[in-house]
């Protein structure tokens, strides 16, 4: 199986969305984003480790790797290695036995050992994609005007008509991916 790295993006919600968060990954060699869908406690076990936040007491994921190394284990990397009717599957790699798992959980358990995170070349073709503001990386600067696009509307005016439109076809991903840019825009401004 072809895998591909990739590294945590980031995490967002939407009140909208039934307190589900979207944990995007980004390819390390390439520009594609996967998106998936986690529940509010394995965010906030990953977040916290992300930030270097020890709870008085071990969470799940910090009981899991107590356990995994008190067997005398190590976790060397987790793969998402299969979508299959819209729910991704991982495989955590302890002493090069695969083991089943959810990929919110693999990947709580990969921040916390500090290990490679991989996806499946195959999934990653079938649900990545490269988002608009790449896109428009990639053009060159004669061909983009970051002031007005070719409808007259600026490029926060096109986020915002983005937005509403996601939300209203229900596409929490790509809504909160649209919201984090409106940010990143109105900190600039």
């Amino acid at each position: 199986m072809e895998k591909i790295q990739v590294d945590i993006l980031g995490l967002s919600t939407n009140p909208a969305s039934g307190g589900a968060y979207a944990l995007i990954l980004k390819e390390v060699s390439g520009n594609r984003r996967l998106p998936i869908i986690i529940g509010a406690s394995e965010a906030q076990s990953i977040a916290l480790e992300m930030e270097g936040i020890k709870p008085p007491r071990p969470l799940t994921h910090d009981l899991m790797k107590n356990i995994i190394n008190s067997f005398g284990s190590e976790l060397s990397e987790i793969t998402i290695d299969e979508l299959r009717d819209g729910t991704f599957y991982a495989k955590l790699s302890i002493d090069s036995q695969l083991i089943d798992s959810r990929p919110s959980d693999a990947i709580a358990l990969a921040v916390r050992y500090g290990v490679h995170i991989y996806v499946a070349s195959a999934v990653m073709d079938e649900a990545g994609f490269v988002p608009d503001e790449e896109e428009e990386d990639q053009m060159t600067p004669s061909k983009k005007s970051p002031e007005k696009s070719t409808q007259g509307m600026t490029k926060l005016e096109q986020l915002n008509t983005q937005l509403k439109e996601a939300v209203e076809k229900e596409n929490y991903e790509k809504a909160a991916q649209l919201r984090d840019e409106i940010a990143k825009l109105q900190m600039r401004g």
